[in-house]
């Protein structure tokens, strides 16, 4: 009989139909592809910097609305929620126009530049009674319900060691988002969030935070070595780097077995898993397409929690999130103190 259960999906046409506002058209070209392609949710509007890039956004993807302004976007009545898609550094500001316009809001990740400004959206979402949640999408792939079912069934015994690493091979450039400090750059902020958040999902918040890393010559951190810690005794080590092209996986390890989250980890890929010695058995995602199409689990999830009258993801919940970004805070801060 199998070990590993069968991921507990949520029906995309069973959730509540949302009209999105989408700013940025970076990362958002592959989030609005994955919601047409395999959801009911549907972007009606488009705003960002370029206005001609802006309408040829809207024009491949079939947005009717094209704004000059966020502010333009945030008060438009035909949207029930924005999708901010930008740089780091212009989350906070763009967020709390759409929680102040009455929006329920999704953020690209990492939610801000700091654990502060994080709390501060987060707050302010709660405060105005709507929907505020940070996209990691990763939290709302069907193989992390898999993972958060394994561990809640107590397969892998006491958990002791999670691994996890992203390194990706970034060419530097002082000009590029990547390495320039006024847009947030950095491997921690860009690739950091997703094995600090991985990890966090596992042991929880850490007590100890040890950190070792380069900087660029920009400043900014462009590799990082950590070890985390609870209270409990369960510890992580984390890898990033924008110097080399990591295996990009993911591993926990209990008193009872391992569990392996595949290549890219961050992604719709499969598990693998062994308990007390015995065979590996292994589950693989092969229902999207494409890697990035697994993007469309998160917008028909925040439409369920909209549905539901939530104002935070339970499977994401806001002190996590701030939590994630107070370690990351942390990490930088000891890389840059050298």
């Amino acid at each position: 009989m199998p070990l590993l259960p069968a991921p507990r999906l949520i029906d995309p046409a069973a959730v509540p139909a949302l009209r999105w506002g989408v700013i940025g058209t970076g990362i958002a070209d592959q989030f609005v592809h994955a919601i047409h392609a395999h959801t009911v949710q549907r972007a009606v509007a488009v705003t960002a910097r370029d206005a001609e890039k802006t309408r040829a956004f809207a024009d491949a993807h079939g947005i009717g609305s094209v704004h000059a302004s966020v502010d333009a976007l945030v008060n438009d009545p035909e949207v029930d929620v924005v999708y901010v898609a930008t740089p780091h550094p212009l989350h906070r500001e763009q967020a709390l126009a759409a929680i102040a316009a009455g929006k329920h809001v999704l953020i690209e990740k990492p939610i801000a530049l700091n654990a502060a400004d994080a709390r501060e959206i987060l707050d302010a979402g709660r405060a105005a009674g709507v929907l505020v949640a940070e996209a990691m999408w990763t939290r709302y792939l069907p193989q992390a319900d898999v993972i958060r079912q394994v561990l809640d069934a107590g397969l892998l015994g006491e958990i002791d060691l999670v691994r996890a690493d992203f390194g990706s091979l970034v060419d530097v450039d002082p000009t590029s988002r990547m390495f320039d400090p006024a847009l947030g750059g950095g491997a921690m902020l860009d690739l950091g969030v997703y094995i600090v958040a991985f990890a966090s999902s596992i042991i929880g918040p850490p007590t100890t935070i040890r950190a070792v890393g380069t900087l660029a010559d920009t400043g900014v951190d462009d590799s990082a070595t950590i070890a985390l810690k609870t209270d409990a005794g369960a510890q992580a080590a984390l890898t990033t780097t924008f110097g080399a092209v990591t295996p990009i996986e993911a591993s926990v390890f209990g008193s009872r077995g391992r569990l392996d989250v595949l290549s890219p980890f961050y992604g719709p890929v499969g598990l693998r898993l062994s308990v007390d010695g015995a065979d590996v058995e292994e589950w693989r995602d092969d229902a999207m397409p494409q890697v990035h199409d697994g993007l469309s689990y998160q917008a028909t999830a925040f439409a369920s929690y909209v549905g539901e009258g939530l104002s935070e993801s339970p499977v994401h919940p806001h002190d996590e999130v701030v939590s994630v970004l107070a370690t990351i805070d942390e990490v930088r801060r000891q890389i840059t103190a050298g």
